[in-house]
């Protein structure tokens, strides 16, 4: 299987613990500018899960003091998007098809998200050029509940020659 980003992140992953999030949040930002702009900040990742964190810090915030909708999916984008990410491969292109957000309440603090993808998908991923999969994300707030319910939809195509 070849795909740089997985290569390295693996390779930050063996970097000592006190760093690694540091790396991640560095490499991805500088990559995707705009989640540079919000503060994201990446955890943990490996090829079936992704945690990313989002302060509720005044850049972020609306006008209720709360962090703002679209920060909020950006979250939950860019952890599913790094979790598919990690398992595409180099010869494709990881394309977002959807993305269904329900608010569901004011969000209280901070926000962390959990993405998921299960071996099976991986697979499936790695095995073809073309598809599409559901990635889980659970967004939870400083109250621990979940004041967002996600739906995304990830799909992946061979790159043009």
């Amino acid at each position: 299987m070849t795909n740089k980003f997985r290569k390295v992140v693996n390779k930050v992953n063996k970097a000592p613990r006190a760093m690694r999030s540091f790396l991640l949040t560095k490499i991805f930002c500088t990559t995707v500018k705009f989640a540079g702009t919000s503060s994201i900040k990446l955890v943990s990742v490996s090829h079936t899960q992704a945690v990313l964190t989002l302060e509720n810090k005044k850049k972020v915030r609306n006008h209720i003091g709360g962090i703002h909708a679209i920060a909020a999916a950006l979250l939950a984008e860019s952890a599913t998007g790094i979790v598919f990410g990690m398992n595409v491969l180099d010869t494709c292109v990881p394309l977002l098809k959807s993305m269904t957000i329900h608010y569901q309440r004011r969000m209280k603090g901070s926000l962390t998200a959990v993405a998921k993808i299960s071996e099976v998908d991986v697979h499936m991923i790695e095995n073809s050029d073309k598809g599409s999969i559901m990635v889980n994300v659970e967004i939870t707030d400083e109250s621990e509940q979940q004041p967002i319910v996600c739906e995304m939809e990830w799909a992946w195509v061979a790159k043009r020659t």
